[in-house]
């Protein structure tokens, strides 16, 4: 097979984004390891909202126990949880904060959080969710980071494990996804561009200070993108968020069925996606029913290819293939499920869709109906 330049000319945005998504891992910055982890400093109250996770919550909170930082309280929040998951958490030592029945016009995650800072003393809190886990230095690094930065806000990007085949198909393709709209966590940092601010729910630092002026998540009650909408929240108050990847020192296993991810990325694509976007109305109307196209381009060429044959389908198709390696690769899963990367595309075109059509009707999630 012999290509001519104008199959590679056709290919070149197969090529490029080979180029960008590989040069884009080998530079992940900041990172949390260049944060020498703090010896001591002002308590930590970590605030862990559990509904039902009586399958995460000792894995999560038996590695917070095992945090090198000094001073911190852990106060689970056991939001009427039916499978025990309170329980579990008083036998492992840590105070326990029974969560009362939900108000009209709340999140259920947001409720547990704010009930979890009344009762924390923390000169910082840190709000962290029951499906992570934390190396022992975690918590340490955060806060020399948090400090060293002179941030009011500061978020880790962890490592997303996956184990089943549907994790393993899924996950990465969200993920890649999400990654293209937040580029390079620099730009994010300290961003005074209200719709540019982000941060991720699993690990969140605050000081107590700025939550408090900030409004807490009661200012933030009504969305299903709650770490999103705090983090603009405080970019809007004119405080300071900053990001970090942690890849190193915290893990998160999201979704542990197909099942759990349809209904996971239903719940968060077509509600959080177009706040962030800019605040232009028809934009931000549009941007769910769109936003499955992009999975064109790692669908398109593998067809093209096996239908017609074509000389830069099967370019773009080699680029791909290479592209999902490195990613696979790079997140430290199995390589060889890179060579599913048409049919992982597929899968997150469809949860955007049913995101789209389902998501800003109705939310369920651990048991709970939400009007969006």
């Amino acid at each position: 097979m012999s290509f001519a330049p104008g199959d590679w000319l056709l290919a070149s945005p197969w090529l490029l984004a080979l180029f960008i998504i590989l040069y884009r891992y080998a530079t992940r910055r900041p990172q949390l390891r260049d944060y020498a982890p703090a010896p001591s400093g002002p308590l930590v109250s970590v605030i862990i909202p559990a509904r039902n996770e009586a399958r995460n919550i000792e894995r999560c909170v038996r590695s917070m126990l095992a945090a090198s930082y000094p001073a911190i309280e852990i106060i689970v929040v056991d939001d009427r949880s039916t499978d025990g998951t309170g329980d579990l958490a008083d036998r492992l030592g840590v105070r326990v904060v029974r969560g009362a029945e939900l108000p009209a016009g709340w999140f259920g995650k947001q409720w547990a959080l704010v009930q979890g800072y009344r009762a924390a003393r923390g000169e910082l809190l840190l709000f962290a969710d029951a499906d992570t886990r934390h190396e022992p230095e975690l918590i340490a690094r955060a806060v020399t980071a948090l400090h060293a930065e002179r941030a009011d806000l500061l978020s880790v990007i962890p490592r997303q494990e996956t184990v089943t085949f549907w994790e393993r198909l899924i996950q990465p393709h969200v993920f890649v996804a999400l990654a293209a709209r937040i580029s390079d966590l620099r730009r994010l940092n300290r961003t005074r561009i209200e719709w540019n601010a982000i941060a991720n729910g699993q690990f969140i630092l605050v000081t107590r200070a700025s939550y408090e002026a900030t409004g807490t998540h009661e200012a933030v009650k009504t969305f299903v993108a709650d770490d999103l909408m705090l983090a603009q929240t405080y970019v809007r108050s004119g405080f300071d968020i900053f990001l970090v990847h942690a890849t190193t020192y915290m893990t998160t296993r999201m979704y542990t069925s197909l099942r759990e991810i349809l209904e996971g990325w239903t719940k968060n694509l077509a509600l959080a996606a177009p706040l962030m976007a800019p605040p232009i109305a028809w934009l931000r109307t549009l941007l769910p029913y769109v936003m499955w196209m992009p999975a064109l381009l790692w669908i398109g060429p593998p067809i093209v290819w096996a239908t017609l044959g074509s000389n830069y389908a099967a370019i773009a198709t080699l680029a791909s293939l290479l592209t999902w390696v490195g990613i696979y690769a790079g997140e430290r899963a199995p390589v060889r499920y890179a060579f599913l990367y048409p049919l992982g595309a597929a899968m997150v075109a469809f949860i955007v869709i049913r995101s789209a059509w389902r998501g800003k009707r109705r939310v369920e999630w651990r048991g709970r109906v939400y009007r969006a």
